[in-house]
């Protein structure tokens, strides 16, 4: 059977199944007998649908699709009603990082278009120190601390106030690279080449001036968790508008009502680490510690954020694992 064939022949028990668990997971009684033997027969029908594409068409975006119709019918099938405090935590505990390895190709991609764009404006400063007027905005260039003395600065400042403005204007970008997905992924392109110039230019000013250590000890304490959540907001936007780009077997409207459900759910899982990366910028990047403290303390957020990955990939396979043995009993 072709793909094309395989999709419109079963395409109504899928939505079906799909929009049946949605209204199970919604209404939690007065369920009629035939509702609930109606759910059973489709999702033994769509589970099998699943096994097929996973033989026939194991690269395919159906594929994707019909695993998360068939594991959200599993949970509403074999799992109790979850408290909301579960579910959260059953989000950043699994199913977050899910996601994250499932997707992890766009944030990389997201990656290297943020560093490109600020390993050109950082070759551009260095080269000439004047460029850096053309770089950035002239208030960003005003406001800009002497290189040499960056330790001694925000001695006065508000920190809770800081924190505050620094957690919403990132979240803000993260939010704009994301939405940008809709627009084919051009503005989410601007948004991770624009930020990595400004990081980029700054890091050749204080690069020119020899304070590029002192510069990153006060930049890497949040920087490492508030680029990481970038990274992952501007991977859901491209991966959004490379669907929209190229739907393959789809259609547009499809692949966007699929994808987007996926890369919402990506960018409300940065929402913590940009809470985390304010607090950090607010309260440590500021303290009288040593620069090599501020350097330790960056490692530790790197080391914290891969160990969150390995235990968050080990209870997802340990589910996964229960899931295909329910399925086979």
């Amino acid at each position: 059977m072709q793909l094309r064939q395989f999709i419109q022949q079963y395409r109504k028990d899928w939505k079906e199944l799909d929009q049946l668990t949605s209204t199970l997971q919604k209404r939690k009684k007065n369920l009629t007998s035939t509702t609930i033997d109606n759910f059973d027969q489709l999702y033994q029908k769509v589970a099998q649908n699943l096994s097929y594409s996973q033989t026939y068409f194991p690269n395919e975006d159906v594929t994707e699709h019909l695993n998360e119709i068939v594991s959200k019918a599993h949970n509403v099938l074999y799992q109790e009603q979850q408290s909301s405090w579960k579910q959260i935590r059953y989000f950043f505990s699994t199913k977050f990082i899910g996601l994250l390895l499932e997707q992890w190709k766009a944030i990389v991609f997201a990656m290297i278009l943020l560093l490109l764009g600020g390993l050109a404006s950082f070759l551009s400063v260095i080269d000439n120190p004047l460029h850096i007027n053309r770089i950035l905005p002239a208030e960003m260039v005003q406001s800009i601390a002497d290189p040499g003395e960056l330790e001694n600065v925000s001695d006065s400042v508000n920190t809770s106030l800081m924190s505050a403005q620094i957690m919403t204007n990132n979240i803000k970008v993260a939010f704009l690279a994301f939405a940008g997905g809709i627009t084919f992924g051009i503005l989410t392109l601007y948004i991770l080449v624009y930020n990595g110039i400004l990081i980029g230019a700054l890091a050749g000013l204080f690069w020119t001036s020899g304070n590029s250590y002192v510069f990153w000890a006060y930049i890497v304490p949040h920087g490492i968790i508030e680029l990481l959540a970038i990274f992952i907001a501007g991977g859901a936007g491209l991966l959004m508008g490379y669907k929209l780009f190229v739907p393959g077997n789809l259609s547009r409207l499809y692949q966007l009502k699929v994808q987007a459900v996926r890369s919402v759910q990506l960018l409300l899982g940065t929402i913590p680490l940009f809470i985390l990366a304010g607090i950090i910028e607010g309260f440590i990047t500021p303290a009288d510690l040593s620069l090599e403290i501020k350097y330790a303390f960056a490692t530790l957020t790197f080391v914290g954020f891969i160990l969150y990955m390995l235990v968050g990939n080990y209870f997802l396979k340990k589910q996964n694992a229960k899931a295909n043995h329910d399925l086979v009993d």
